[in-house]
């Protein structure tokens, strides 16, 4: 269709204007081709004929359906008013800020703080595609980021616009996000430092200027470098043309850096008191704009912020004061005072405060900084000139040194940051971020804006030629051909400020001139390049300037001070002198070797697009000029490098107003920073792009049937395309995208539009039609009803007369009268029949009651004497029973305890025989002894009487020997001496021997006879009892037989009551029946009583219906003309009175035989229900009370069996003492032989050497005392065992009669037992209680045998264990789970973990919930019972630490975490069941309360498994929200599930993912079938009810906050369509939670939010009604999201009207009220607190097995 086709009535078309750019109006009349006006209707209703050229028709206006795009590039229309209209809405209306255009993002500045830049922002726009939110300088970021890592190349995002556009805002937001979405690995906190350095770049290069108050005064790249992880590890800044001059020069109402009034507002502060500074309003530099503060800010409060960050940055203390003192230098510089001396000199006062406090800071010499600030060094070829300075040119060398300085400290300040911010090792990527000036025109322009514009022609070169490469990459893409686009070039611009003979090369070569000044440059201008180039222009009116047409407008420069600022230059004599400063800082600013200009230049491996042409004189480097021409350079390589993204500030008004909106002003910089050249490239192709789903979605309306019909959509479309556009070159089909060309998606728009509303107009019709037929039809039947009133009126009034008035009016009275005679005739009737009825009635019942309890009562009285004759009976059996049992129990205990002690006398006869022998050999040893010692006193007297022989033999000798008798003397005093020491010792030793050995036989001899004597009297009473248990023998075994006949009577007796429980089963299994039965009868029953009631009431109105008709049907004059006179004499005045009496009796008559009849049908089958009800009920509770006496009767046995099983357990521990007594009897007799033997063997040494007598009798006393210990001990040992003997003879014969009984008992109880049980189960509890009781019986028989008879095994549930097979528990039943591979598919009953990895072998195990749980409990009991604490708690930490170790190995797996969770759980709660506190216990069986823990309070452990439990749930939690989160919003707000209604709209450049095929992507049906799957597995892992109930609400509640989020950030899915969208998928939530009855979770609850936004979408937004009930009704919604849902809200038709800023403004006034904080989102990671119920586990320990699977066979249940 052509253009001009579409200029048809009713279009909107758009017209300059003066104030507002672009005017819209609407065409009254259709244009055709040739006419000169348009006739067209403003907005204001001004009807106006505007005049047009035929070739340039003004640019139609796109459908309100199109407004407010979030991607320009969508309008149907590109142009100019259609940009700006759209970012109009989007600002004013939407309170929107960022928009799409092509590839760049626009950003206006809103001039106020709003809620959109959040943590929750960036999580929410992290990971998403760009296309898939709203435009967002997070999702330009995020686009960057995730090219980067999915390309491995470097990005670089370009942020531009003029001053107060919000460049710095949005370049500092881009690098929050990267270190926000990649946190550093390491310590160090790079991130932290990477944004530290935007507070100091800004405090020393930002300043406030009239329109921005934190306008950055210098460029800057900032290259963030990441890792391979793609992880923040560095970064480093580049910066570009520092305004210098603003050191020295503000502007009115502008301010100098922001640094300079920090420091001055902290200059009363201790540490910077050494400055001597004083408020900014006392320094020149800082006072000139007039303007020293910024409204809201507070400088001291800044100084510290920027101290704290060069203190995280690593800057100390030291460096800052060195800055502070630099920067304090140049304020006292600025006030140095030069006085005027003539007209050709000046001078500076020496005793100037400022020069001595300025030199003293950067310790200078102050005399010579004063003279040479006043002189000036000329040095020639032959001699050196000192000139001196006017006072002008000295304030200006002043201002130069400031501004020298500065500069340098800048960049120091710069360079130490990136030091700060190097990194070891080599940066895999990285992402730049350039934060420059825009395109800058004021009223006077110099050498700053001409370096500002020509490096945006740079960069809008290398922007035009991103964009065709692009378009250039969609077509190929879309396999359509590609024609060649023309765009602009800006080269020829760039070419006559760079190129050879350039504009900077002049500049630069007119610097080198001593002479040289910007006119004689200026005039080299005029002469090189008026009339020569087209883009170089002279003014008219001035010769002082120049203009140059940029590439967004022409810009008149003033040439005066270029040169200046150009060169840039500081007397030499100054820089000396500051040179040789002490200060370290300050001569370092000034050395020969100055750093580079780009220190992370040789890192970059780059190639320039176009070659950059270099002066050979290298002189020309050293200037402004240059220097900024090869950093261009340098920058245009980098971006050439990498991928651009694009980011074009804009700035809405010059009064810095929030949300106001000057068309004029952002219209200029629309085409300043090259978005409108976008949308003149993409319009001259094919700029509108839809998928063919989208497509399809949105035109099918325009489709017919046979169309539909097809498969193919993609065909579909094809077709219908072709029908709709005739013209094939007004589109082209791609492989996924239909390809307009402008006005084409208008046009079709257009046509969707006129079937809508001719759709509309039908159904109008009909509604109206329909409305005026029934409104005509009321009409109708009223007009009818008024005609049949008239008409009877008329009529009545033509009938009636006087006389027919009087006769009307007397037969009424004659009626009144008659009719109330013949009614209450009839109620006294009825009255009587009713009286009559009752009392027979109630004689009745009182009868059948009266009979009904004689029966009873005599029924009651039969079945007490019954049941006690019943009782009686079956405690004389039972208790005959019992006495059989105890008196042969008793029999056999005797008879064994006279066997055995028979056996221990005879073992005491031998033993005291053995006893006897041995003092009688000790005796023998003892006379021998005696014997010997005599021998050894004769031999002593013999040996005497030898030396007196001797003694006379030597005195004869030493008469002849006396030489040698002296010696001789000598030796025998000593051997004297010595021999009498010895005879005395020996003899003293013998006599204590033999009195201890006396004294030895006479003990022996006297414990010997009282044994004797203790023998003999025990002989005699052992004697007596046998005699007399003789006796009782023979009765007992009379008793026997009679015993063994009552067992088989008790037998029979058991089987009847077998029988009899039988059939008590099948009665109780019929009660069921029996009640149902009863109710339906009593329903029945009141169902009879409400149908004779009404069929009561139906009879009466019969009765009075027959009156009538008899009254009626009889002719009065005909019966009196038959009735005889004596029948007349019985008629009253009125006669027809006693006829009407007559036949209203025989009526009633009838009647009431009628009515007889019924009711005596109904009172029998009332009475023959009543009676089956009462059989039935006497059955039931005569059923009830045998059921509570077997109850009873079974209670009583499980009482008495656990009491005997409680004894019997005491049994093992006395054998295995008994046992340990006997051993050490054993041993005790087994030592005492021993030492006998040693005796004699010590005795016969004594005899054999007599020189050993002192240690024999050692010996032998030692021997002797250890004798009489083992005697004494060996005595009360026999007593003992003898005692113990006789008392556990006596308790295992109790203990085998209980258990007899305990096993008649228990299989009483089995058969009670039973009636709830499997019939299996009782079969096999059956069959193991009579294999116990033949078991039993055998052991009866054996007497000889001590050991108590083998019990069936009664498990106390415990598992026994040994330490060291703690890490063999914790391996195969915790840890195994992970790591066992899966064995089959054929497990049924196990949780799905279980299923995978712990398949049984062999036998499939029903397996409870938390089976591990209760196993390591049963372990933890073993434990508490061997009172081992050292073993509890190494058991319980190595089981913690195992359930830790198999959590993090399946730290991802959310079964085996839903399983650990579960049995986490349940042995928490199993240490609080049997924990024995009374909190717990009360939940407990008695059977349960039994094996509570004994000796540990494990309530630290608790604790313990409580904070294991809460990190199992979180983790459980976090790998649930991960599986399910990706699903949300695609299932939630994507996803269409109601056909018919979709909200699909043009998505523009953006949006590139879409396509036909569309099976991959999320539906509801997907989120409902992952909840589904969640909870089928944590049911089959048996987690408990409370804790999935938290689980679900934590889901529900992500699902809401998630869906809510997007739904906040996608303007495109605020609609009404898709708020009904929502509210069906929430249904189906809410089906889902009623299904699996999860209505009390409260997960419901949380998708409030959601369900009201939902609700706020569909609501209508018009009245203060609406904005009323908006108020009321979302209350879970905060005032900010509100507000965001109605400014976002965007109509899908024409049909549909925008929500106006006043509505808006009307509810964000009523909700002002509200307490709510700013926070735009939802916190998607908060979690509800967890709570874990304690809820008893119903399963005995006893009854718990382990699977074979489990490989716990080390494992015995005790």
């Amino acid at each position: 269709m052509a253009l001009a086709e579409l200029y048809t009535q009713y279009n909107r078309v758009w017209i300059p204007d003066s104030e507002e750019v672009w005017q819209s109006a609407e065409i009254t009349k259709d244009y055709k081709a040739g006419d000169r006006f348009l006739r067209v209707q403003l907005e204001d209703g001004t009807e106006l004929n505007y005049p047009v050229d035929p070739s340039a028709l003004p640019p139609l206006r796109n459908p309100d359906i199109l407004v407010g795009e979030n991607d320009l590039t969508a309008l149907s229309y590109l142009h100019e008013p259609a940009v700006l209209h759209n970012l109009k809405v989007r600002f004013v209306e939407s309170r929107l800020i960022y928009t799409y255009s092509g590839i760049i993002l626009v950003a206006i500045n809103p001039y106020k703080q709003l809620p959109i830049y959040g943590d929750a922002i960036i999580h929410a726009y992290s990971g998403q595609n760009m296309g898939d939110m709203d435009p967002h300088i997070f999702a330009v970021a995020e686009e960057a980021y995730k090219q980067m890592a999915r390309n491995s190349k470097n990005q670089s995002i370009i942020v531009s616009g003029e001053s107060g556009a919000g460049k710095t805002v949005s370049a500092r937001y881009t690098m929050r996000y990267f270190a926000t979405v990649s946190k550093s690995s390491s310590n160090a906190h790079v991130e932290d430092k990477v944004l530290a350095s935007n507070p100091i770049t800004e405090a020393v290069g930002n300043a406030k200027t009239t329109r921005n108050d934190n306008s950055s005064r210098f460029g800057k790249y900032t290259e963030i470098s990441f890792d391979p992880s793609y992880r923040i590890i560095g970064a480093n800044m580049r910066t570009y043309l520092l305004e210098k001059s603003r050191v020295v020069f503000q502007s009115e109402n502008e301010r100098n850096y922001h640094i300079f009034y920090q420091l001055c507002a902290s200059a009363m502060q201790p540490e910077f008191k050494h400055l001597k500074l004083g408020s900014a309003e006392e320094f020149n530099y800082t006072r000139m704009g007039g303007s020293t503060t910024i409204e809201g800010v507070d400088d001291r409060a800044n100084m510290i912020e920027t101290q704290k960050t060069f203190a995280l940055l690593g800057l100390k203390e030291d460096f800052q004061m060195d800055v502070f003192k630099t920067l304090a230098a140049i304020l006292h510089l600025g006030n140095l005072e030069i006085t005027a001396v003539g007209d050709e000199r000046s001078s500076v006062n020496l005793e100037d405060n400022h020069l001595n406090v300025f030199c003293e800071l950067l310790e200078l010499n102050s005399d010579k900084m004063a003279q040479w600030l006043c002189h000036r060094k000329i040095i020639t070829t032959s001699e050196t000139v000192i000139k001196p300075m006017t006072k002008p040119q000295a304030l200006n060398a002043r201002d130069a040194l400031a501004k020298k300085i500065y500069s340098h400290l800048f960049d120091f300040i710069v360079e130490r940051i990136n030091q700060a911010l190097q990194f070891s090792g080599k940066q895999h990527t990285f992402i730049g971020v350039l934060d420059i000036y825009g395109f800058e025109t004021f009223d006077v322009n110099s050498f700053e804006q001409f370096c500002i514009n020509y490096a945006n022609e740079k960069l809008q070169q290398q922007f035009n030629l991103h964009v065709f490469k692009l378009e250039q990459e969609e077509y190929m893409k879309e396999d359509i051909p590609w024609t060649l686009i023309d765009f602009y070039d800006n080269q020829p611009v760039i070419d006559l400020i760079e190129a050879k003979m350039g504009i900077l090369e002049l500049l630069d070569e007119e610097c080198l001139l001593p002479h040289g000044t910007d006119e004689n440059w200026l005039q080299k201008l005029y002469n090189n390049f008026v009339n020569k180039n087209t883009l170089f222009e002279k003014p008219r009116m001035s010769n002082t300037s120049f203009i140059i047409q940029h590439f967004a407008d022409k810009v008149e420069y003033k040439c005066e001070g270029f040169l200046e600022k150009n060169r840039d230059t500081v007397y030499e004599v100054l820089m000396e002198i500051l040179k040789e400063s002490k200060f370290h800082l300050c001569a370092s600013f000034f050395q020969d070797n100055p750093a580079p200009i780009s220190p992370f230049s040789s890192t970059i491996s780059i190639k320039s697009a176009r070659p950059v042409l270099k002066s050979p004189n290298k002189q020309l480097r050293m200037t402004v000029g240059s220097k900024f021409r090869s950093s261009l350079s340098l920058l245009m390589e980098t971006l050439n490098a990498t991928t651009p993204h694009y980011v074009r500030c804009i700035k809405p008004n010059d009064e810095k107003q929030p949300f106001e909106f000057d068309s004029k002003r952002v219209a200029q910089q629309l085409r300043a920073c090259g978005v409108l050249e976008t949308i003149r490239i993409s319009a001259q192709s094919y700029p509108s792009r839809w998928t063919y789903i989208e497509f399809f979605s949105r035109y099918s309306i325009l489709m017919t049937q046979q169309e539909l019909s097809f498969n193919d959509k993609k065909q579909i479309c094809k077709i219908v395309l072709q029908r709709l556009i005739q013209d094939p070159n007004q589109y082209q089909f791609g492989r996924t995208k239909i390809f307009f060309r402008a006005g084409q998606v208008a046009y079709l728009e257009k046509l969707r539009s006129d079937k809508l509303r001719h759709a509309c107009i039908v159904i109008q019709k009909s509604v109206r039609g329909w409305l005026q037929r029934r409104r005509f039809l009321r009409m109708k039947q009223a007009a009818v009803t008024i005609q049949q009133y008239c008409r009877g009126q008329r009529a009545v009034r033509q009938a009636i007369t006087a006389q027919a008035l009087k006769q009307t009016w007397a037969a009424i009275i004659i009626q009144k009268y008659c009719r109330g005679y013949l009614v209450r005739k009839l109620c006294q009737l009825i009255q009587v029949a009713a009286v009559t009825i009752q009392a027979y009635t109630r004689g009745f019942l009182a009868r059948r009651k009266y009979r009904k309890m004689l029966e009873e009562h005599k029924a009651v009285i039969l079945q007490k004497y019954a049941r006690a004759w019943l009782a009686r009976r079956r405690f004389q059996n039972i208790r005959r029973f019992v006495l059989n049992i105890q008196l042969s129990y008793r029999v056999q205990r005797l008879q064994k305890k006279i066997e055995e002690q028979s056996k221990e006398n005879h073992g005491l006869l031998e033993r005291l025989t053995n006893l006897a022998s041995t003092h009688m050999n000790d005796l023998d040893t003892i006379q021998k002894l005696e014997s010997e010692l005599e021998k050894l006193a004769a031999q002593k007297r013999t040996h005497e009487e030898k030396g007196k022989k001797y003694k006379e033999d030597s005195e004869q000798k030493i008469l002849k020997l006396e030489s040698q008798i002296k010696e001789l003397r000598e030796q025998k005093e000593t051997l004297e001496v010595k021999l009498q020491e010895k005879t005395e010792e020996m003899k003293e030793k013998m006599d204590d021997l033999t009195k201890q050995l006396f004294d030895d036989v006479r003990k022996e001899e006297s414990q010997r006879m009282i044994l004797e004597k203790n023998f003999q009297s025990q002989k005699q009473d052992y004697e007596k009892e046998i005699e007399s248990l003789k006796g009782e023998i023979k009765v007992l075994r009379e008793e026997k037989t009679q015993l063994q006949q009552q067992m088989q009577q008790e037998i029979a007796i058991q089987d009847d009551l077998k029988i009899e429980v039988g059939q008590l089963t099948k009665q109780v299994q019929k009660i069921p029946e029996l009640q149902k039965e009863i109710e339906l009868l009593q329903m029945q029953k009141l169902d009879v009583e409400k149908q004779a009631q009404s069929q009561k009431r139906e009879m009466r109105e019969k009765m009075s219906e027959v009156t009538k008709q008899l009254l009626e049907s009889y002719d009065f004059e005909d019966v009196r003309s038959r009735l005889s006179t004596e029948d007349l004499e019985h008629l009253n005045e009125d006669g027809e009175l006693w006829f009407a009496y007559e036949g209203l009796k025989k009526a009633t008559r009838v009647l009431e035989s009628h009515f007889q009849s019924q009711k005596e049908n109904y009172e029998k089958e009332i009475e023959g229900l009543n009676l089956k009800v009462e059989h039935l009920s006497q059955d039931i509770n005569h059923l009830q009370k045998l059921f509570r006496e077997e109850n009873d009767i079974n209670d009583g046995i499980r009482l008495e069996v656990s009491r005997l099983t409680s004894e019997n357990l005491v049994i093992p521990d006395l054998k295995q003492q008994v046992s340990e007594l006997e051993n050490q009897k054993l041993d005790l007799e087994n030592r005492l032989q021993e030492q006998t033997a040693k005796l004699k063997e010590m005795s016969n040494r004594l005899h054999h050497e007599p020189e050993g007598d002192r240690t024999l009798r050692r010996t032998n006393e030692i021997q002797n005392e250890m004798d009489v210990t083992e005697k004494g001990r060996l005595n009360v040992i026999t007593q003992e065992m003898e005692g113990l003997s006789n008392g556990l003879k006596q308790d295992e014969i109790q203990a085998e009669v209980k258990s007899k009984m305990k096993q008649e008992t228990t299989r009483l109880t089995v058969e009670n037992m039973d009636l709830e049980e499997e019939l299996d189960m009782k079969d096999r509890i059956i069959k193991k209680l009579e294999d116990q009781i033949k078991t039993l019986t055998k052991t009866i028989e054996k007497g000889n045998e001590v050991s108590v008879s083998a019990l069936s095994k009664e498990y106390i549930g415990m598992m026994e264990y040994k330490r060291e097979d703690e890490e063999r528990i914790v391996q195969n039943l915790i840890l195994a789970v992970s790591l066992r591979s899966a064995l089959g598919t054929s497990v049924y009953f196990l949780p799905s973990p279980l299923q995978r990895y712990l398949k049984p072998r062999g036998v499939v195990v029903n397996m409870i919930p938390g089976l591990p749980a209760h196993i390591l409990f049963m372990c933890v009991r073993y434990a508490d019972y061997l009172n081992d604490a050292d073993m509890l708690k190494s058991f319980i930490n190595v089981t913690i630490g195992g359930i830790k170790q198999a959590v993090k190995e399946n730290s991802e797996d959310f079964e085996m975490l839903s399983f650990w969770l579960s049995n986490t759980y349940y042995f928490l709660n199993c240490l609080k069941q049997y924990s024995g506190e009374e909190e717990f216990m009360k939940y407990n069986t008695p059977r349960q309360n039994k094996n509570c823990l004994k000796h540990f309070d494990l309530s630290e452990y608790r604790q313990v498994l409580s904070d294991l439990a809460i990190r199992i749930y979180h983790q459980f939690i976090l790998v649930m929200e991960n599986s399910i989160q990706h699903m949300i919003v695609p299932g939630m707000l994507e996803y269409e599930s109601l056909q018919g209604i979709s909200g699909l709209k043009p998505t523009g450049f953006r949006k590139r993912s879409s396509s036909i095929d569309d099976t991959d992507t999320y539906t509801m049906t997907s989120i409902l079938q992952q909840l589904s799957y969640f909870y089928s597995t944590m049911c089959q892992n048996g987690l408990d009810s409370e804790l999935l109930k938290q689980a679900v609400k934590q889901l529900f509640f992500l699902i809401g906050a998630v869906t809510l989020n997007s739904l906040l950030l996608r303007k495109d899915m605020c609609s009404c369509r898709k708020g009904m969208q929502i509210r069906c998928n929430i249904s189906y939530l809410e089906e889902w939670l009623k299904d699996k009855n999860l209505q009390s979770s409260n997960a419901k609850e949380t998708l409030e939010p959601l369900s009201q936004a939902a609700w706020l979408l569909q609501v209508k937004k018009i009245t203060d009604d609406d904005a009323k009930e908006i108020c009321e009704h979302c209350t879970s919604l905060s005032t900010v999201q509100i507000v965001k849902i109605l400014n976002s809200y965007t109509p899908i038709d024409d049909f549909e009207k925008r929500v106006t800023p006043s509505f808006v403004r009307k509810v964000q006034a009523m909700l002002n009220s509200r307490e709510d904080g700013p926070q735009l989102m939802l916190d998607t990671k908060y979690h509800f607190q967890v709570t874990f119920p304690f809820t008893p586990s119903p399963h005995d320990l006893e009854t718990i097995q382990v699977p074979s699977s489990f490989k716990l066979g080390f494992l015995t249940r005790v």
